[in-house]
């Protein structure tokens, strides 16, 4: 069982920076494949960025490429993700999640990743 717990969310302008972290419970962190999703009122939610285990592959969807980087730290058993001139669309409640299977591709479906955090919202004002 894999437990993940996101913060640094908040409130920002336009323009704006914010990071997020996401920290992991189990002892092999560094063997899974995190994600990053978000959901905004009203519609479905999407994926944003992943990484591998060691942290060597990344992807990022259209919409956040150029502004926001994932990241991770297994010596500490988080993720993050930082997210650079953020726009009001940007605002959402951003989810991690785990997949403990080892690196195969950019996962970029919610039906990919079998642990989810609770979320933690970001407000992006204009």
């Amino acid at each position: 069982q894999v437990q993940l717990a996101e913060s640094g969310g908040g409130l920002v302008q336009t323009g704006g920076s914010l990071r997020l972290s996401c920290a992991a419970s189990g002892r092999t962190f560094r063997s899974y494949t995190m994600g990053w999703f978000r959901q905004a009122p009203g519609r479905e939610r999407e994926f944003v960025a992943c990484i591998s285990g060691t942290g060597s592959s990344t992807y990022h969807a259209d919409s956040v490429k150029g502004r926001f980087t994932i990241s991770r730290d297994n010596a500490k058993n988080t993720v993050y993700l930082q997210m650079n001139s953020l726009k009001p669309e940007d605002t959402a409640i951003y989810y991690c999640a785990a997949d403990s299977k080892p690196w195969r591709g950019p996962l970029t479906t919610t039906g990919a990743y079998a642990y989810w955090g609770q979320g933690t919202q970001v407000t992006v004002s204009s």
